[in-house]
C-alpha cells in the first residue's frame, strides 16, 4: 500500500501518539520498529481499545501494550498468496519484511480487496426537534444543517457508503419532508434509503420497532443523526461479530476534573488530600449495533431510549462495549456545532 510509512512508531512512542497515527493513517495499525527498522512489534485498533478499558494512561509507552509476535510476510510472496493467507488466519493488515527482519511495507485486506459490500442496515436516527440550536433549527430539521459544505447527515450516509454500506433507513418526525426531499430514495448515490416516519417521537430506541419485517437476518448499526466521527464502521461491525453479544453500545471516555483538592476524612480525622483528582468515564457515544433478535423486541408504540432498552438486556444477554479512541462531536448545542464546522476542514 501507498504511504505505509505513516504507519510506524518506535518502542517509546505514548499510546496517544500511536491513537493520531491510528486516525490519521487511515489503516488501523501502527508498527513498531527499533531504531534500525527491525519489526518489533505491531498495535492494532483492538489493542488500543482493551488499552483504554483497563485503564492504561495514554501517556504510556506503546511497547507496553503492542504485539511482540505479529504474523509477518516476507517480500517474496505474491498478492495472490498474500491474500488467500490473510483470508484463512482473518486478519486485516500484514507487515513485510526481509530477510533481516527490516520492515518494507504493508499490506492490508482493504486494499486487496478494493470494493467490499455490506447488506446490513444502517438506521439514522433524524426525528429530534433540535431545540438547543435554535434559532437555526426553527425552519430546518438539525439532520440538514450544514457542517462545511454538506448537512451533517448527508457526511455520516457517505461516510457509510465509503465503508460499503448500501442499505440506509431513516427515522424522521420534524420537518420530515424536507429530509425525505433532499435524500429521496439514495439513488443519487446509488444506495437504497427507506424512511421509518415518527407520528410522535419514539426515542432512540422506539422507532427500531416500525421497520419493516422482511429486514436481512442480519445485524443492524444505529446512530444519532447528528454525530461527526472518524468511527470505523468496518471494525465496529467486525468486532460485534467476533464478540457474539446480542448488541453492542460504542463508548467514549470522558473526564471530570475536581477543581479542588479532595479530603478524606475519617472521624473527624483528615487522612488524605488529593490535589484536584481527574475522574474518567465511560459515557454512551449514540452508535449501537443490535442483532435483529434485538430488533423484533421492540413494538414501535411506546417511546423508550436506547439506554434503558438495553440496561433491561444486560441481565438476559451479552451486551459489549466498543471504546472510541477517534474524533467524535455530539453537535448538541451551538458551540458544538461551530466546532463541527471548524472540525470538517481537517476530515
Amino acid at each position: 500500500m501507498q504511504n505505509w510509512t505513516k504507519t510506524i512508531v518506535n518502542l517509546e512512542s505514548s499510546i496517544k501518539n500511536v491513537i493520531e497515527i491510528l486516525e490519521y493513517s487511515g489503516v488501523r495499525i501502527a508498527l513498531v520498529v527499533s531504531d534500525d527498522s527491525i519489526l518489533e512489534g505491531t498495535i492494532t485498533d483492538g489493542d488500543v481499545r482493551r488499552a483504554l478499558i483497563n485503564g492504561i494512561s495514554l501517556e504510556s509507552s506503546a511497547s507496553k501494550i503492542m504485539n511482540i509476535n505479529p504474523i509477518f510476510a516476507d517480500t517474496s510472496i505474491s498478492k495472490e498468496k498474500l491474500l488467500l493467507q490473510m483470508k484463512q488466519q482473518d486478519i486485516l493488515h500484514m507487515p513485510i519484511v526481509n530477510n533481516n527482519g527490516e520492515l518494507c511495507g504493508l499490506e492490508t485486506l482493504q486494499h486487496l480487496i478494493k470494493n467490499p459490500s455490506y447488506d446490513n442496515p444502517i438506521f439514522l436516527m433524524a426525528g429530534g426537534l433540535g431545540t438547543r440550536l435554535q434559532p437555526l433549527t426553527l425552519n430546518k430539521p438539525k439532520p440538514l444543517l450544514n457542517v462545511g459544505s454538506k448537512p451533517i447527515l448527508e457526511i455520516i450516509i457517505e461516510q457509510f457508503i465509503s465503508a460499503g454500506f448500501h442499505n440506509f433507513f431513516i427515522s424522521t418526525n420534524f420537518k420530515s419532508e424536507m429530509i425525505k426531499e433532499y435524500f429521496g430514495d439514495g439513488s443519487f448515490w446509488n444506495v437504497n434509503i427507506q424512511y421509518v416516519s415518527e407520528d410522535e417521537p419514539l426515542g432512540t430506541a422506539g422507532a427500531l420497532g416500525l421497520l419493516p419485517d422482511n429486514l436481512p437476518n442480519l445485524p443492524i448499526i444505529i446512530m444519532n443523526g447528528d454525530i461527526l466521527t472518524k468511527v470505523d464502521f468496518q471494525l465496529l461491525l467486525r468486532f460485534h461479530n467476533e464478540h457474539e453479544g446480542i448488541a453492542t453500545m460504542c463508548v467514549r471516555e470522558y473526564g471530570h476534573q475536581v477543581p479542588y483538592g479532595v479530603v478524606e476524612i475519617e472521624e473527624n480525622q483528615i487522612k488524605k488530600i488529593i490535589e484536584k483528582p481527574l475522574h474518567k468515564f465511560f459515557v454512551n457515544a449514540g452508535i449501537y449495533v443490535l442483532d435483529l433478535d434485538l430488533i423484533k423486541k421492540i413494538n414501535g408504540k411506546l417511546r423508550i431510549d436506547m439506554p434503558d432498552f438495553l440496561l433491561k438486556q444486560i441481565d438476559k444477554s451479552s451486551i459489549n462495549a466498543f471504546p472510541i479512541h477517534e474524533y467524535w462531536l455530539d453537535i448538541g448545542h451551538m458551540n458544538e456545532y461551530q466546532q463541527a464546522n471548524q472540525d470538517i476542514l481537517n476530515f
